[in-house]
């Protein structure tokens, strides 16, 4: 009888021949600076805890004490028994960090982008949609049954044409992008997209993943950045990044929220968020509230290992952001590059990403800075990465 799986050995194969085989790692210590990853201590530029938080004493004893009270589990999806008090004041609050009328959390942010989107369109509506935009917007899309209309990366000229040739076709119209772009550090042009959708009624909405924590007054987001506060109709975030816990966030104008709690199936099919998880998130907007001193480090982390990496003469591509993409190309380079830089002693975990997650021939060792890093920290990583390269061949 023939094998029903062989298949995937075959793709498999093909695979590790193209050098997109993903190695997963397994992590034996709290995230910070530096962590246990497959039994070795090594440098930390891999994960998204770009405050330091993730680790932090405050969040941790928040969580604590949410379980002493509140229990492990709500037990329950949100819209029947399992809204908990600790969910609204963390709406409430989150809604006031980020200057506007209303926000509800969800699980993650891949469950905010699906729950958003096919509420807000469908069969016979239009979404036009960055072509770099992160998979959860581009499954929120294919989920919602809209007409799908891509306009390229960044492109404000390129967005008008494909609105002002389709606009007529459809009942109504949503545009979509990520403020800061996760795998390249760039960053939407958000002003000139809010003013092109007000001039042709598009509703708008933007996902600030990346740029919650990082962007905007200690740590705001994307649309503070650019002083549009209150204007986009949907500003969607993440808690499992700069907030180093774990949740999603949906937050704009009141009525479109209010809308969103009715129709969201990720909010009324999902079980609610952990007490542990939203306690915690509410000790990080605490911390942001009380300091934008975290922000700060990032920042000048950010500059300092930047200005060093492109001096040693490495391509830091377009990133204008803390992501700091060490452009390679070939894949299979990507892999190497991120197998000696482990194996090195010190060893720097920094994973290396290929296609489908980047276009063929975009490889990259994409390096996350943290306000966790010391100066010594960086400094370590500075002179692995060049001494890998300088093996490698990347730079001389």
């Amino acid at each position: 009888m023939a094998d029903k799986f062989s298949w995937i050995s075959e793709e498999f194969a093909t695979l590790e021949k193209q050098g997109l085989r993903t190695a997963i790692r397994t992590i034996g210590s709290a995230c910070g600076a530096w962590m246990v990853v497959d039994g070795k201590k090594v440098l930390n530029f891999c994960t998204n805890n770009y405050l330091g938080l993730a680790n932090h004493p405050r969040l941790k004893a928040s969580a604590q004490q949410a379980v002493g009270v509140w229990g492990v589990g709500p037990a329950a999806v949100r819209s029947i028994a399992g809204t908990l008090e600790l969910h609204r004041q963390l709406e409430e609050r989150l809604a006031s960090f980020k200057g506007v009328e209303d926000a509800l959390y969800v699980q993650s942010g891949f469950c905010a982008n699906q729950a958003a989107i096919p509420a807000m369109v469908g069969k016979g509506d239009v979404i036009f949609t960055d072509r770099l935009n992160h998979a959860s917007i581009i499954d929120g899309c294919r989920l919602s049954s809209a007409t799908i209309m891509v306009y390229e990366h960044c492109d404000v000229a390129d967005a008008e044409r494909v609105i002002t040739e389709n606009i007529g076709k459809f009942r109504r119209a949503l545009l979509i992008t990520d403020g800061v772009f996760s795998m390249d550090g760039d960053v939407a042009p958000l002003d000139k997209i809010f003013e092109l959708c007000e001039r042709h009624g598009i509703m708008t909405m933007v996902d600030d993943a990346h740029g919650e924590g990082v962007l905007g007054h200690g740590g705001r987001g994307i649309v503070d950045h650019f002083g549009l506060n209150g204007k986009f109709d949907l500003e969607i975030g993440t808690l499992s990044k700069a907030f180093g816990v774990m949740g999603g966030v949906i937050a704009g104008r009141k009525l479109v929220v209010d809308w969103i709690r009715q129709k969201a199936r990720p909010f009324l099919f999902s079980s609610a968020v952990t007490a542990a998880d939203t306690a915690a998130c509410l000790a990080a907007v605490d911390i942001l509230e009380e300091s934008t001193e975290l922000v700060n480090k990032l920042w000048e982390n950010t500059r300092y290992f930047k200005e060093r990496m492109r001096q040693a003469g490495f391509d830091t591509g377009a990133s204008i952001t803390p992501i700091t993409p060490i452009m390679l190309g070939d894949a299979t380079l990507a892999q190497q590059f991120s197998r000696r830089l482990f194996e090195s002693t010190p060893g720097v975990f920094a994973m290396p990403i290929g296609f489908p997650t980047v276009p063929q021939g975009k490889a990259r060792i994409r390096v996350m800075i943290s306000a966790a890093h010391s100066r010594e920290d960086l400094d370590t990583g500075l002179e692995v990465f060049t001494t890998v390269g300088k093996e490698l061949g990347v730079i001389r």
